[in-house]
């Protein structure tokens, strides 16, 4: 049995992860955490996922579960996980990451952490989202440079980072493929006389209205054609159960950095 802790235990996607837990045998949930001020501490985890009582209670710090627990799923802010990531490490425990938003400089954290504990690190824990990741590279490598490249991601008005983590994903996927460097072709917003496009550049634009849960779509313009791939995801479920089953290949790993490409066996 893999015994779990959710982080964000009383948010959307932490509920969501809890909910769909009980669905896994392998599984058992033990430990749920959110930050001091929230309001559904001390309330049952199961209850406020809305599956009834698990008989786990929400508590304010990730040191009261930790030592029971043997991988930690992390949905919340680059800060709070970067907080308990150092807990995990302290524990030798392993951990999920699906929080966005991190610079390079806290991805540098990250990476060290993962030379001392197991980690899976991904921007998006959805199947269909990681298998456009490596169809992506294989098209923009047959399309080349004579397709422009344009990225649209769409999500709730609750998401607080922009672009998302996937589309920055999908972008630096494709700038590699085309060798070039994503920090100097990435275009994230255009306005006013700004000249013709750029052969090299990739456009990023962000979208961001009522419950949209997430929409990806990469277009490669051509002269007389375009092609474009789009990832809609009508429920957060498909992230809770990518992350569950990340936990289940990640248990027993040894310590290293992790995606969801090594968890499906795509890479």
């Amino acid at each position: 049995m893999i015994k779990i802790a959710v982080c964000g235990a009383a948010g959307r996607m932490g509920s969501r992860i809890i909910a769909l837990s009980k669905d896994y045998s392998e599984i058992k949930l033990v430990g749920a955490v959110e930050s001091k001020n929230n309001p559904k501490l001390g309330s049952d985890a199961g209850v406020v996922a809305g599956i009834g009582e698990l008989g786990v209670k929400i508590v304010d710090d990730i040191e009261k579960v930790i030592d029971n627990t043997d991988v930690v799923i992390h949905f919340t802010n680059p800060e709070a996980t970067l907080e308990h990531l150092e807990v995990v490490k302290k524990y030798k425990k392993s951990i999920v990451i699906g929080t966005t938003g991190f610079s390079n400089e806290q991805i540098a954290v990250i990476q060290e952490a993962a030379k001392e504990i197991p980690i899976v690190f991904s921007p998006n824990m959805s199947i269909g989202v990681n298998l456009l990741f490596k169809i992506l590279k294989d098209v923009a490598k047959v399309l080349g440079d004579e397709y422009d490249v344009e990225i649209v991601e769409a999500h709730h008005r609750m998401k607080k980072d922009a672009p998302s983590g996937t589309a920055i994903k999908m972008a630096k996927v494709i700038a590699e493929a085309l060798g070039r460097n994503f920090d100097e072709v990435a275009v994230y917003a255009r306005k006013g006389i700004i000249g013709e496009r750029t052969k090299k550049e990739i456009g990023i634009q962000t979208v961001r209205a009522g419950d949209i849960v997430g929409e990806h779509t990469v277009i490669f313009g051509g002269l007389g054609e375009r092609v474009e791939i789009t990832h809609k995801a009508s429920s957060r479920d498909t992230f809770a159960r990518g992350a569950l089953r990340a936990v289940l290949w990640l248990y027993g790993k040894t310590a290293g950095l992790y995606d969801m490409g090594d968890v499906l066996g795509i890479k």
